[in-house]
């Protein structure tokens, strides 16, 4: 009975200092959160002028585009039409699948890896229609040891990654796509809803069909081009489309923060549910032990008298 005693006081102890842990690494990724959630209003921001300066420039070719869905050859010989707004036919797809590289998230790897291979499992019938790029290990790893290759991959972000960090997947991915060797690019990550809710996304980065012509209308700025727009839109539009795959990554970063924190919290409540068990556990015992003692006592007098 001593031993039981001694071995429920351990187990107490022991996830009493599991709770500590799991408790301060809650309020670290809630901290992490902060400043993500921080970082991604102040990408908005930026995000929302640079795809107004893009759609004012690109307007003509953006109103030619949806007024006949192609470009034909009198509309080449008008316009010289940038190849990151025109739709080609898909001969294959690439995938930027944005997951982490640590765990103790919960769910979080585990549903992107479910819900992208579900993905490509209905829309392609072979590994060879689509070609694969991950920011995170996770579910590059699980990728390769379900036979899928992953053509190019980057680790170990910071938990506020700059554009600096991630600069050689996205150029890596647009270049990719502007080189021919798949047709339609789309970033597969989770979105931050709130600290509770997060979704799966598969959004499509290229080309940009998402522009349109009618957002120009209402601006009341104008702009001066030097040397001329085409010029200016082979450097902008390949740097807004890195800002929004740069935005998909610092927005999958406050997710998986999201995901850290309420996983620990689950894991700190768990925890504190054991010891509550527990304790009532020893109490139980002690008071059983107590009552022997006192039972083996009071016989023992008995007989004394006896």
């Amino acid at each position: 009975m001593a031993e039981s005693l001694i071995d429920i006081r351990k187990r107490i102890a022991s996830t009493k200092k599991t709770s500590q842990i799991t408790s301060a690494m809650q309020m670290v990724s809630a901290s992490k959160l902060i400043c993500a959630e921080q970082k991604v209003r102040g990408y908005q921001l930026y995000a929302a002028k640079i795809r107004e300066i893009v759609t004012h420039i690109a307007s003509t070719q953006l109103s030619l585009l949806e007024e006949h869905g192609h470009v034909s050859a009198s509309d080449q010989v008008l316009v010289d039409f940038h190849d990151m707004l025109i739709e080609r036919p898909v001969r294959k797809t690439g995938y930027l699948i944005i997951s982490s590289d640590k765990g103790l998230a919960g769910g979080y790897n585990s549903s992107i890896l479910k819900a992208t291979k579900d993905m490509l499992a209905v829309d392609h019938a072979s590994n060879d229609e689509f070609v694969v790029l991950s920011v995170g290990g996770a579910v590059a790893d699980d990728l390769r040891k379900s036979g899928i290759e992953v053509a190019f991959e980057i680790r170990d972000l910071n938990d506020q990654p700059s554009f600096t960090e991630v600069s050689d997947i996205v150029v890596k991915a647009i270049q990719l796509y502007r080189d021919g060797v798949f047709d339609e690019l789309y970033v597969c990550y989770k979105h931050h809803v709130n600290a509770l809710i997060s979704e799966y996304r598969a959004e499509k980065m290229l080309p940009l069909t998402d522009l349109d012509s009618q957002e120009a209308v209402g601006y009341e700025v104008d702009y001066l081009f030097e040397p001329n727009k085409e010029e200016i839109l082979e450097i902008l539009l390949p740097q807004y489309a890195e800002s929004l795959i740069y935005g998909a990554i610092i927005d999958a970063k406050s997710s998986e923060h999201a995901s850290r924190m309420t996983a620990m919290k689950s894991a700190t409540d768990n925890a504190t549910n054991m010891i509550n068990d527990m304790t009532i556990q020893y109490n139980r015992v002690r008071q059983t032990a107590i009552t022997q003692e006192i039972t083996e006592i009071v016989g023992g007098a008995s007989a004394l008298e006896d």
